[in-house]
């Protein structure tokens, strides 16, 4: 399996795996969480096509490093899982580090 795939797949996997493990901070859980999922995967969509479209790249990927899923137009759907770590993490942290009274 490529490499950024396999480490896509254990950012999220350990993502999960703390949040459910450790921090318990509850964010799968929360309505907030999910749309700011899909605030941040509606911009990923319209930034990450542009940057990725295989008719003109402005990023190059190493497409032995992919799995070869691109979705939607030319998305490595790596990046998706990448992002999702990502802001997830972000999220917890701040949850976690914030005042007493968010957690």
């Amino acid at each position: 399996m490529p490499e950024y795939t396999i480490l896509t797949l254990i950012g999220i996997a350990a993502v999960i795996g703390w949040e459910l493990g450790w921090a318990r901070t509850g964010v799968f859980g929360s309505v907030r969480y999910w749309l700011t999922m899909v605030i941040v995967f509606f911009f990923q969509i319209w930034v990450d096509g542009w940057l990725t479209k295989l008719s003109a790249p402005i990023v190059n990927y190493n497409s032995a490093q992919l799995s070869g899923i691109r979705f939607p137009w030319d998305i490595p759907i790596e990046d998706f899982g990448f992002g999702f770590a990502m802001v997830t993490l972000t999220i917890i942290c701040w949850i976690r580090l914030g005042p007493k009274e968010h957690r």
